[in-house]
């Protein structure tokens, strides 16, 4: 059996799919290794890092494809599905429910396509939660990136010149992310406060010493995942927000909706409430943002307050990034592997794998993705 890791060809994505240290796990499950040339230039892994570990680097990928039973990108799908095997596997983050022209696409082609955002958030899965791993590091580099362009110091310092005060970030969304950046403000001395639809999450961002703060009504959702709320509701947290935001020094928005266009928590209204040189940074842009006011990938200033809308946040810690995303598809490529019969098994009983599994045999075959 052969897997080949091929090379991002999006600007904006420093990430590669397989890291030198897992490729010796790989060849215990019986596949060769295969490494398309400066795959790994972004994270600043060489083609003799891969080969060293075992792998064998790739010029041309349109020469090996049809010999590979297994392809994985971190976002890439543009390469030439048409000449890999019958029942080949690729598997990627594909965004599919904003990029269903991209399934309609590859349902073409005779092979098994994964979409691994699309991974249940089951014990069993935890190994292989992409979306967590990338989340957590997204919510560290977003408080890092606030600090950076921050004029003033966020721990409280008392000098003989006088007192500074601590700065205060508000977390919107206690998901991975939000929690990351709560802790990661709370370590450098931010005063930290968060907001959250899940009554769950209450407990969670008391327990690293943030500040709940929450929409008083009978309307609550527990769970994972956030979820839509009713029009009332909306109305409140708005009020809410609205009283909160104006007085914090930086605020950070991680709130997304599985499917759906990222919700609007921060209205223009609200932005031009906050203090001059405030700073925003919207983690949920790569789905719209949370911030009306957000721009794809720049940083904008209105009103004095600066606007971070980077699109691909993990990236900008490319390294770290990437060793979680090529350990979590490690975990994720065993439970295709049989290695008895040194082949590539598709149990489409078992519940990943049904999750995950959006096309087969030139077929979409997710519900969620027949429209």
């Amino acid at each position: 059996m052969k897997l080949l890791a091929i090379k991002e060809n999006n600007q904006n994505e420093k990430r590669v799919a397989l890291t030198p240290d897992v490729i010796a796990k790989y060849q215990k499950f019986g596949l060769e290794i295969f490494v398309e040339s400066e795959a790994g230039k972004g994270c600043n892994f060489s083609d003799e890092d891969y080969e060293k570990n075992g792998a064998k680097i790739v010029k041309n990928i349109n020469e090996i494809l049809p010999e590979i039973d297994i392809v994985i990108s971190v976002q890439r799908h543009d390469f030439d599905h048409s000449k890999l095997k019958p029942n080949a596997t690729f598997l990627a983050l594909l965004n599919p429910y904003f990029q269903k022209e991209v399934v309609k696409k590859l349902a073409n082609f005779d092979i098994n396509v994964f979409a691994l955002e699309l991974l249940p958030r089951i014990t069993r899965a935890q190994s292989m939660d992409i979306l967590s791993s990338q989340s957590n590091l997204t919510g560290y580099r977003g408080v890092i990136d606030a600090v950076y362009e921050m004029n003033n110091s966020v721990p409280m310092m008392i000098t003989s010149a006088g007192t500074i005060s601590a700065a205060k970030f508000m977390i919107l969304g206690a998901g991975v992310a939000g929690l990351q950046a709560i802790a990661t403000a709370k370590r450098i001395g931010a005063i930290v406060c968060a907001f959250d639809v899940r009554a769950s999450a209450k407990e969670q961002v008391q327990s690293l010493g943030a500040k709940f703060i929450e929409v008083k009504t009978d309307e609550k959702i527990d769970g994972v995942y956030a979820k839509e709320m009713s029009e009332e509701y909306k109305i409140k947290q708005q009020q809410l927000l609205e009283e909160t935001i104006k007085n914090q020094d930086v605020v950070i928005s991680t709130a997304l909706i599985p499917g759906k266009k990222a919700p609007i928590l921060i209205t223009e209204k609200m932005v031009n409430s906050m203090k001059p040189n405030s700073i925003i940074v919207d983690l949920a842009t790569v789905n719209g943002g949370n911030c009306e006011l957000t721009k794809s990938d720049k940083i904008i200033v209105h009103n004095n307050v600066k606007i971070i809308g980077y699109e691909n946040y993990p990236s900008r810690i490319a390294l770290d990034a990437s060793k979680f995303f090529a350990k979590n598809i490690l975990n994720f490529v065993e439970l295709l592997i049989d290695k008895d019969k040194n082949l590539v098994l598709i149990n489409r009983d078992d519940e990943i794998i049904k999750s995950t599994l959006i096309c087969n045999n030139k077929t979409i075959i997710n519900e969620n993705f027949l429209n």
